[in-house]
């Protein structure tokens, strides 16, 4: 009985519970349906947005943008000449930090160039010292006619041939073995002018005596194909010299400094060989002196270039020096 009064309490307050709940949850709802009505009723005017805040300061360790604005007179060419993207994108110039390896010289053509310092002295002797010391007299010089006069200035051209041989494997050692730099080199003016009037004094002195024998004021007179076969040879190659010297000039060779010397060291030599002929064909006395005093003059000009080379070799060493000193401090 009792069991059955508990039951059917229970289940009458648990019905009970059900509809307050329900009740409750009707009147929030109610609830919130008004008062979403009435917020909507009393701001109709207000419309939501967005608001976006802006900051120019960045942070320190945020890149900064990077922009690109094109000019007006640059027409965009990205990617243009091909339909292959990767053939379009590769760079034609090498980047900045990196060298181009083509035109760097491989290691063993700069091996090669060592040979080049025993050639270029091997052929200067092999065609101006030899045929001159070993080569007998007798044999070229005939007597004072046309003969003679051509095969004297044969030995001199072969000479002036292997001088310009030796000049043009000298240029190649001395240009800078990176094709990017400027191997230029241009004489300074001093230098140009003082170098081509040491070469008209040695053809004005011989011209001088050549008149002064003809017109009779240096007895006795000295015939022309003897003083050819003296001095002829001798003023050929020194017009040679001359075209040499101002062709390296032009062309801004690296070799303008040497090239007096080869040709004056030789000269040297061919007058001492128009002493030892003037004596075969008993020239006067005032033609010895003549020969004599050239030799004199060049062996003098000869001595002013060494100084000169030495010069300029100690002033490019201390040039260098200070270069290199310079590095660290630009570092």
């Amino acid at each position: 009985m009792n069991r059955g009064v508990m039951a059917s309490l229970t289940h009458l307050t648990s019905a009970t519970s059900a509809v307050t709940l329900r009740h409750v949850r009707h009147k929030q709802l109610q609830l919130l349906k008004t008062q979403r009505v009435q917020n909507r009723m009393t701001f109709p005017c207000i419309s939501h947005k967005t608001f976006s805040i802006c900051c120019s300061n960045q942070s320190p360790w945020e890149p900064a943008p990077v922009t690109y604005v094109p000019s007006d007179n640059v027409e965009d060419k990205f990617l243009e000449g091909t339909t292959n993207i990767f053939e379009t994108m590769s760079s034609s110039k090498p980047a900045e930090g990196l060298t181009d390896v083509k035109s760097q010289p491989p290691l063993q053509l700069q091996y090669l160039r060592w040979p080049v310092w025993l050639l270029g002295p091997a052929i200067l002797l092999a065609t101006g010292m030899v045929p001159t010391l070993w080569l007998p007299i007798s044999s070229v010089f005939i007597g004072p006619n046309i003969a003679s006069l051509l095969a004297l200035t044969g030995l001199d051209c072969i000479y002036n041939l292997g001088a310009n041989l030796f000049l043009l494997l000298a240029d190649s050692c001395a240009r800078s073995p990176d094709t990017n730099q400027d191997s230029s080199s241009k004489p300074p003016f001093g230098y140009q002018l003082w170098n081509m009037v040491a070469n008209v004094m040695g053809l004005v002195i011989p011209l001088i005596v050549l008149f002064g024998s003809h017109n009779s004021f240096l007895q006795p007179q000295l015939p022309f194909i003897s003083y050819a076969v003296l001095l002829g040879p001798y003023l050929l190659l020194l017009s040679i010299q001359i075209l040499t010297e101002m062709l390296t000039w032009h062309w801004k060779s690296p070799v303008w400094l040497v090239t007096p010397v080869v040709y004056e060291a030789y000269r040297v030599l061919q007058l001492m060989r128009g002493l030892k002929l003037s004596a075969e064909l008993v020239a006067p006395s005032w033609m010895l002196h003549t020969i004599r005093g050239l030799v004199c003059w060049w062996v003098l000009i000869l001595g002013m270039q060494l100084m000169r080379v030495a010069w300029f070799a100690g002033f490019t060493a201390r040039a260098h020096q200070k270069q290199l000193h310079a590095l660290p401090d630009a570092d």
